[in-house]
């Protein structure tokens, strides 16, 4: 009895670690941010300003009431980059990252909140994983940042072009979106293929999800692909992988195709752009759609059409294990072959010769449930206490609660309530996927004494 107390006790305290360091990581953040030294000369920041920053960095959201690049000093644009940094990694493995620096051994507990932390399925090689992770995040952004310098060093000179490399690098691989090159984003760069390039692959690489990479390098090493090894190559990457890739390539290349076609003649977007623009600027809208929020194009001149798409590709967000927001991909198409089995009468789900097992449907479930919820309440109140229409409503909302950024420039005009909504988002938004795979995960369930007959309900 003893021990299954105790196991419960520690289920619980693992489940609340991740929330309660994000918030952590918040306070601490608001508090470095109201400081004077945080605010450029002239400028002034309200408590609430600093908490709605703290929160949009350190949730690697996006959303900004005041201009990143106008509002806030040098020390606090460092604080800003520190806290998408920290966010974009996640509370565990930062303090982890700690622990390894000291030389400090990993205890069960710890072990297996980084578990948790990446929704990882086994204790086997935790270390190794994450220090790969932090190699392969720290790679990739210094890689991105000397790429943009090509571009920011000529533009800004060398200091000011290293910085603003840098900066963005780490944003656009977090996928935070906050940018201090000016108040218009990527718009100014729409036509740069370089930048809007790099921003892409920045982006993706960010939300396709360690595991997915480490699988991908793993085989490449051991495949040979010039004579031959292309199909073999695929054949030995995971399931996962498998999926995650077909899944990113099929949801970029429907937005792209979609934002395309619904915003081919508007002059308020890509319609007086050459036709290579077009879809260049197409292409990066579908990417930015699922969590980046970066914006190339002025959001607030978005077809409603195309908005309200572009909520659905939010909601589902990047994939899972990476720095993407959303529910993941894997999750949405978990819902949905599950309801693609239950039509065709098949008492399995398959994918890739693999059968899914019914803890991941209900886990999968029961996050889309929640999420949909959110988003769906939150909007109902922000559309009335903020008077906005549906399109506006749910475009913001579900920006936040997806951890996306993008806005129909609505953020900088909400009122207190407003953006204390936001915030309570984009928290929720961040913690919330991570805290509901951590409490609804394969755990063994504890044997009920009493099993009750089966009722009889009529559902649809």
């Amino acid at each position: 009895m003893s021990i299954k107390n105790n196991n419960k006790k520690e289920a619980i305290s693992s489940a609340q670690i991740i929330p309660l360091g994000f918030l952590a990581m918040i306070i601490v953040g608001t508090i470095l941010l109201w400081l004077p030294i945080s605010t450029a000369s002239g400028q002034h920041t309200s408590l609430l300003t600093a908490i709605f920053t703290a929160t949009t960095s350190t949730c690697v959201t996006g959303l900004v009431v005041v201009d990143t690049y106008l509002h806030w000093s040098l020390f606090g644009k460092i604080v800003i980059l520190i806290l998408i940094q920290l966010g974009g990694l996640g509370i565990i493995a930062v303090s982890s990252t700690i622990m390894l620096m000291l030389h400090k051994k990993f205890s069960l507990s710890s072990r297996l909140l980084i578990m948790d932390a990446f929704n990882l399925s086994s204790l086997n090689g935790l270390v190794k994983f994450l220090t790969k992770v932090l190699k392969g995040t720290f790679f990739v952004e210094f890689v991105g940042a000397c790429l943009y310098s090509i571009r920011f060093i000529p533009q800004f000179g060398v200091g000011r072009g290293i910085w603003y490399s840098v900066f963005t690098s780490i944003s656009a691989f977090c996928n935070a979106g906050i940018d201090i090159i000016g108040p218009n984003s990527l718009i100014d760069y729409n036509t740069d293929p370089l930048i809007i390039t790099v921003t892409t692959l920045l982006i993706v690489l960010g939300g396709l999800g360690y595991v997915v990479w480490f699988d991908l390098i793993a085989v490449g090493r051991k495949t040979n692909i010039g004579k031959g090894g292309l199909k073999f190559f695929a054949k030995r990457l995971s399931e996962h992988t498998k999926l995650v890739i077909a899944l990113t390539f099929f949801l970029l290349i429907s937005g792209a195709i979609f934002v395309f076609i619904l915003e081919y003649n508007n002059p308020e977007t890509i319609g007086n752009m050459t036709l290579g623009d077009k879809i260049l600027n197409s292409f990066f809208q579908s990417v930015t759609f699922r969590t980046a929020g970066f914006a190339a194009v002025p959001q607030q001149g978005l077809k409603e059409s195309t908005a309200f798409m572009g909520c659905l590709y939010m909601f589902i967000g990047g994939s899972p294990v990476g720095t993407a927001g959303g529910v993941k991909t894997v999750t949405v198409f978990m819902v949905a072959l599950n309801t693609v089995a239950f039509i065709r009468n098949r008492d399995e789900s398959v994918i890739f010769n693999r059968n899914v097992t019914a803890d991941i449907m209900r886990k999968a479930t029961a996050i889309v449930t929640v999420s949909f919820t959110i988003t769906f309440v939150f909007t109902t109140i922000i559309m009335a206490v903020e008077g906005l229409n549906i399109a506006d409503g749910l475009y913001e909302v579900a920006s936040a609660t997806a951890t996306v950024g993008l806005s129909r420039g609505i953020t900088p005009t909400l009122g207190t309530a407003g953006r204390i909504i936001i915030i309570i988002c984009m928290y929720l938004g961040r913690i919330g996927p991570i805290s509901m795979a951590i409490f609804f995960s394969a755990r063994k369930p504890d044997k009920n004494d009493v099993h009750f007959a089966d009722g009889t309900y009529m559902v649809g």
